[in-house]
C-alpha cells in the first residue's frame, strides 16, 4: 500500500508519567498526531503507550507503521548566537571565562550555559560551557547578531535552541515501524547498492527488491580522502559474506535467516592470511590500505586503535582484502596486490589498482604488508585467508549463507535500561568536548533499531535539523524513546542526512539534506 503524507493536526495532552519518559518532554508537553482517530491495539501484543494515540498504517499482517510528533513546551525555542572558541561550540574552564570576558568587553551581553552529560550515559558532570548572545524569534535577526559579533572579531554561528537537547524544548517528527516475527511472513535483510564500493538511495534499493519498508543502515565512507566511498565504516556482511571488518567493539545488528529476530552485539574481527608456513594479520576488508574510517582497527593504527567516530586513523603497514562484490577496481597507490582466483591460488602479483576476478579476491599490501606479499604470495602458490567474528564475551559468531550484519552505534538500551556509552563507542574525544556535544548530545536526525519484550522489531526514524518542523533527538533522548517503546535492546544506526524511511519504494520522511541521500547500505523489510 502507498502511504499518503498527512499534515499534523490534533494535539493530545499526556500525563506526568508520560512526560518523564523522554528527555524531549517536560511538563506542558503536547503530543501531536496525524489524523483524527487513534490506532487500535494489535490483537497479539499491546501498542506501546507512547504511540497508542497515533494512527496506525497496516503495512502487512504483523507489520504496522505509526507516525506522530513529540513536542516540548510551546514557545520554548528561539534563535540565538553561539560564540565559538577556536571553532568549538563548547569551551571549558578558564577558556570559557576568558571568552565570556572578551565578548562582554566588546559591548555584548553573553550568557554562559553549562552543558552536562545526559542521564543514563557513562559520563557524568559538566562536559563544557556554551557562550551565547541574544534570543531572537527569527533567524534573520540572529544572523544580524552573528554578523555584528563577526565584525567584532569573534567566531559566531546562529543556532536554534530546539536542537540543544534541553528537556521541555524541541520537536521531533517520528515514525515507528513495529514488526512481529510471529506474524510477519517476509524477512528483514541487509543489502548494499550496486556494489560494496558504491552508494544508492534507500528508496532505490527498496524499489529494486520490491521491499515493503526500507531504512538506511550502517555508517559508510562518504569521501575519497577517508577511503572507498560507499564502503561500510564498520562491520558489514551480506548473505553470509564479510564485506567490512569491525570497528573494534562497536555494536552491530546480526540478522540470521529471515532477520526478524535481530541480535545486537558488540563485535570485533580477526583476519589472517597464510601462505606456506607463514602468516600475517589482514587489517581490513574492502577499504583503502592505510585508512581506517572510525578507527578501531588492529596492528598499530594512529592515533589510536580505539573507536573514534568520524575520525580516519592511519597505518603505514597493512594488508587489506578485497572481495568480488566490491563493484569497482581496487584503489591504486603504493604497494602491491596479490590477485587470487576462486580456489585461493595466486594469479599474479601486480601494482595496486585493478579488477577483482569473479569468484576470487585481491590482497593489497602497503609497507611491511607489501613486503610480506612479495615474499610469500608467489604466482601459482596457495594462499588462505581465515576470519573470525567475535562478540564481547569472546565467543565466535559464525555466519550462515543467509545471514547479514550491519554496523551502527552507539548502543542505546541494554536489559531494558538506558545504556549510552559515549567513551567506549568513540563519540567522546579527548580534549574535544564539542564533538560529543554536537553529534551526540544535541538533537539530530536519528535512525534507531531495537527489539522489545515481545521480540518485536522496532525501526524508528526521527527527522531533524529542520527548525520549527523537527529537531530530532540527542542520543540519550533516543535511548529514552526506545525504552518507552518497550525496547530491551536498542542501537543507533547511521543518522544525520542519511536518515530515510521508504514504504513501497517511496520516501515518507523529510531528509535533512533537503533530498534523499545515497547511502552505503540499507535494511529492507521484504515481502
Amino acid at each position: 500500500m502507498a502511504l499518503a503524507r498527512r499534515p499534523f493536526r490534533a494535539a493530545v495532552k499526556v500525563s506526568a508519567v508520560a512526560v518523564a519518559a523522554t528527555g524531549l518532554l517536560a511538563p506542558g508537553v503536547v503530543v501531536d498526531r496525524y489524523g483524527d482517530t487513534a490506532a487500535a491495539a494489535s490483537p497479539t501484543a499491546a501498542v506501546p503507550w507512547l504511540i497508542a494515540d497515533w494512527p496506525r498504517d497496516r503495512l502487512a499482517a504483523g507489520a504496522d507503521l505509526y507516525q506522530g510528533s513529540l513536542s516540548g513546551r510551546p514557545g520554548s525555542d528561539h534563535w540565538t548566537v553561539t560564540v565559538r572558541a577556536n571553532g568549538a561550540h563548547l569551551a571549558t574552564g578558564k577558556d570559557a571565562d576568558a571568552l565570556a570576558r572578551r565578548v562582554r568587553g566588546a559591548g555584548f551581553s553573553p550568557r554562559v550555559e553549562p552543558v552536562a552529560w545526559p542521564r543514563g550515559s557513562d559520563r557524568h558532570g559538566v562536559i563544557g560551557v556554551r557562550v551565547r548572545v541574544g534570543e531572537y524569534d527569527a533567524q534573520t535577526d540572529a544572523d544580524a547578531g552573528r554578523k555584528a559579533l563577526t565584525a567584532a572579531g569573534f567566531d559566531a554561528v546562529s543556532e536554534w535552541t530546539g536542537a540543544d537537547g534541553v528537556p521541555g524544548t524541541g520537536v521531533a517528527r517520528v515514525k515507528v515501524a513495529i514488526v512481529d516475527p510471529g506474524r510477519y511472513r517476509g524477512a528483514l535483510k541487509g543489502t548494499y547498492g550496486k556494489g560494496v564500493a558504491g552508494r544508492e538511495t534507500v528508496s532505490g534499493m527498496a524499489a529494486r527488491d520490491d521491499a515493503l519498508l526500507g531504512v538506511n543502515a550502517g555508517f559508510f565512507v562518504m569521501e575519497g580522502k577517508d577511503g572507498v566511498p560507499g564502503a561500510a565504516a564498520g562491520i558489514a556482511a551480506y548473505d553470509g559474506e564479510l564485506q567490512s571488518a569491525a570497528t573494534g567493539g562497536r555494536i552491530a545488528a546480526v540478522l540470521r535467516g529471515d532477520g526478524l529476530r535481530p541480535r545486537l552485539e558488540k563485535l570485533s574481527t580477526e583476519l589472517r592470511v597464510r601462505a606456506g608456513g607463514a602468516s600475517e594479520v589482514v587489517d581490513g576488508v574492502n577499504r583503502v590500505p592505510g585508512l581506517v574510517r572510525n578507527c578501531g582497527g588492529v596492528g598499530g593504527d594512529a592515533p589510536t586503535q580505539r573507536p573514534q567516530h568520524d575520525v580516519t586513523c592511519t597505518d603505514a603497514d597493512e594488508i587489506v582484502r578485497f572481495t568480488d562484490e566490491l563493484g569497482a577496481d581496487t584503489p591504486a597507490g603504493d604497494g602491491v596486490e596479490a590477485v587470487l582466483d576462486a580456489s585461493g591460488h595466486v594469479r599474479e602479483v601486480r601494482p595496486r589498482g585493478g579488477a577483482v576476478p569473479e569468484g576470487g579476491s585481491v590482497l593489497a599490501g602497503i609497507g611491511s604488508g607489501a613486503s610480506w606479499l612479495r615474499t610469500h604470495a608467489k604466482p601459482g602458490g596457495a594462499v588462505k585467508v581465515s576470519q573470525r567474528i567475535l562478540d564481547e564475551r569472546g565467543r565466535e559468531l559464525g555466519l550462515g549463507p543467509h545471514d547479514d550484519v550491519v554496523n551502527g552505534g552507539p548502543e542505546l538500551v541494554r536489559g531494558g535500561k538506558v545504556a549510552v556509552n559515549y567513551a567506549a563507542d568513540g563519540i567522546e574525544r579527548a580534549g574535544d568536548p564539542s564533538f560529543a556535544y554536537t553529534w551526540g548530545i544535541k538533537r539530530n536526525p536519528r535512525m534507531l533499531l531495537g527489539v522489545d519484550r515481545q521480540g518485536r522489531v522496532l525501526l524508528v526514524g526521527a527527522d531533524g535539523r529542520q527548525p520549527g518542523y523537527s529537531d530530532g533527538f540527542g542520543l540519550s533522548e533516543a535511548a529514552e524513546l526506545m525504552k518507552s517503546l518497550g525496547a530491551v535492546r536498542a542501537m543507533a544506526l547511521d543518522g544525520g542526512g542519511s536518515v530515510t524511511m521508504a514504504v513501497n519504494g517511496k520516501v515518507i520522511n523529510s531528509p535533512s539534506d533537503g533530498s534523499e541521500r545515497a547511502v552505503g547500505d540499507a535494511l529492507l523489510l521484504t515481502r
